[in-house]
């Protein structure tokens, strides 16, 4: 009898329990209506309404929107909630050909008309007051992005995070010619948490991702992504166009070409120092703001892809780091540009950067660096009174300003295809598992299948970078002061090769002194970029090098902002291969993505007067 009454309570107060999350759950839903497009093809679309007791709301209300391929149903229904109460109706998509939506998925392609068409449908609906807007991270900024393209009239306002590729040739996918590799990750996984082939998901659960980067280029119709021919599709057109052609210029994959036809409307750009759209942000918001009336913003925190953590890497930044974008202010955003509203958004400056630096670099509690930094903020991008000055590299290895001598000896150093610079951190996406993004000391590490411990392509006896024969290490001398340098980094070099063709990267450092938790100092990477010497010329066309003949090259890391504090040295290392993170140049001058041999290549640096080799940097007063 007793247990009897124990289970009668216990379903009371579940009763109760249930109840009371029904009667407070302030949205009812509309689940999988096929939105239609002007190619017929069917959207599936969920729509939460604002709700009492369960039962929905009349009226007409603002929409916010939101796009993905990584399927619609909610992660977030807390998220809903908050904004039904607050009167907005949530419009959740899955892309085409993705989840429910009908369609073949071809990545980027289709979001622009699929973006404006969704758009106006909403807009048309007798609960919409015609003012929507859109917000997301990653692929999902990426449709808000194509939808602003189209300038679709009920557009008004776009919160894009990490994503809205500006110019995917340049970042994102391709690299001024170098095959950004992320891309296979993200085709890995996403055929392994969605193929329905048992033959394939017991391959891709017993065949690790990481064995396939010791065997690239891949061979079409003899890989995983078989599979999936979608999926296999889009990764080789993508590496068959190597050049900067009509391809590259569609509205799916490119936003600089289409800035002036773009709606002008409220925009925030999003992004981290360590994130792989770090330049997509900064670039997007410079085109815009340039351009339009309506108010554009920029915030670069110190993250990776995952803006919500205050580390990055293997390097800690502090609570200070945390992102100002919360629910909260993503509400008065929305509450200012959709209702109207008057509050502080019309108030703050357009650009709020997080500076690096000012720690003291002690090991914290979680075995991380301790970097530090703070925000800043400002009316424009680069900061006012940045100063840009040449730093040169010399032939003994240093790094100043003083202009090299006539006489100065040129470093040559043997890159082999076969043996890259492995990949320690840098602004990347989707690299999972096999390489990893964010700041992290310059040292190799064994790699077991976690990037967070160990990095891909690592050899015993796990050395610095820098030890590297085909390292070339350019430093300064103990700074006196402290420096900051914020702002957009441009590495020019002199340089030969005996082959027809190879790559040069650049990659700056800020090099800690040895201290008690580091005893051999910390080499802590800031920013990093490639050249393809074939488009040193020219994007849209290949030229093939001279053996032997000296050419200059300019080489575009993500833009940073840092505090080299005293006794520490700035540096830049000079080299021709970061992989997995890009993909490695045969030397061969053969189609890219397609070789079929490897040669090594004796590369040369210049350093005399008449061909200098620097850094540019933009020198910030404190």
């Amino acid at each position: 009898m007793k247990n009897h009454n124990l289970r009668s309570l216990l379903l009371m107060h579940l009763s109760i329990l249930l109840c009371t999350t029904l009667f407070a759950q302030n949205y009812s839903v509309e689940k999988n209506i096929m939105v239609p497009t002007r190619d017929g093809i069917g959207l599936a679309t969920d729509i939460y309404f604002p709700a009492k007791g369960g039962t929905k709301l009349d009226g007409k209300f603002p929409v916010i929107f939101l796009r993905t391929p990584y399927n619609k149903d909610p992660k977030d229904v807390e998220g809903i909630d908050f904004y039904c109460k607050n009167g907005y109706i949530m419009v959740f998509q899955d892309c085409r050909g993705r989840y429910k939506s009908e369609g073949k998925f071809s990545k980027y392609v289709n979001e622009p008309n699929d973006g404006y068409d969704a758009v106006e449908w909403i807009a048309a609906q007798p609960w919409s007051n015609g003012k929507i807007g859109m917000k997301g991270g990653s692929y999902g900024a990426h449709v808000q992005a194509s939808a602003a393209k189209l300038n679709p009239p009920h557009l008004s306002t776009i919160m894009l995070t990490v994503g809205g590729t500006s110019n995917g040739w340049t970042h994102g996918i391709r690299s001024y010619g170098a095959f950004t590799n992320k891309q296979l990750t993200w085709a890995f996984s996403n055929l392994a948490k969605e193929t329905e082939d048992p033959i394939a998901k017991e391959r891709m659960k017993n065949e690790p991702v990481s064995n396939w980067f010791h065997v690239l280029p891949l061979k079409k119709g003899h890989n995983p992504l078989s599979a999936d021919p979608e999926i296999e599709d889009y990764i080789f057109e993508m590496m068959d166009h190597a050049d900067y052609d009509d391809y590259w210029k569609q509205m799916g994959f490119n936003w600089v070409e289409y800035y002036d036809q773009t709606s002008d409307i409220p925009m925030i750009h999003i992004s981290g120092w360590y994130d792989n759209y770090c330049q997509t942000a900064i670039d997007n918001y410079l085109g815009l703001s340039a351009i339009k009336k309506s108010p554009i913003k920029l915030l670069m925190g110190p993250w990776t892809h995952n803006t919500k953590e205050t580390m990055a890497g293997d390097v800690e930044f502090g609570e200070d780091a945390q992102n100002p974008v919360t629910q909260d202010w993503e509400k008065m955003w929305f509450d200012h540009f959709l209702k109207g509203e008057k509050n502080i958004i019309e108030e703050e400056l357009p650009v709020k950067i997080f500076v690096m630096g000012t720690g003291d670099g002690h090991k914290d509690k979680n075995g991380r660096l301790f970097h530090g930094g703070f925000w800043h903020t400002a009316n424009q991008w680069p900061l006012p009174d940045t100063k840009s000055v040449n730093y040169y590299l010399h032939e003994d290895g240093s790094l100043s300003a003083s202009k090299p001598k006539e006489n100065e000896v040129p470093f040559t150093f043997v890159f082999d295809p076969e043996n890259p610079v492995p990949t320690i951190g840098g602004g990347m996406a989707s690299t999972q598992p096999v390489w990893t993004g964010g700041a992290f000391d310059q040292r190799e590490k064994p790699y077991d299948g976690n990037p967070n411990t160990g990095f891909f392509g690592s050899k015993s006896p796990y050395l610095p970078l820098s030890a590297r024969k085909d390292v070339m290490v350019y430093q300064t001398e103990p700074l006196e002061n402290e420096m900051q340098i914020t702002g957009p980094i441009v590495v020019k070099i002199h340089a030969s090769s005996d082959c027809l063709d190879t790559d040069f990267t650049a990659k700056l450092i800020d090099v800690y002194p040895p201290s008690e938790d580091y005893p051999s100092g910390y080499e802590m990477n800031l920013t990093d970029g490639i050249m393809r010497a074939r488009y040193r010329n020219s994007p849209e066309k290949a030229e093939l090098m001279e053996p032997g003949k000296v050419y200059e090259f300019t080489i575009t890391p993500f833009p940073t902002a840092n505090v080299f504090k005293k006794g520490h040295r700035i540096r830049i290392d000079i080299s021709s291969s970061n992989f997995p993170n890009y993909d490695v140049n045969p030397n061969t001058g053969e189609k890219l993505g397609f070789n079929k041999r490897t040669v090594k290549a004796n590369n040369t640096i210049y350093h005399d007067i008449k061909r200098p080799s620097y850094v540019v940097l933009p020198i910030v007063a404190l």
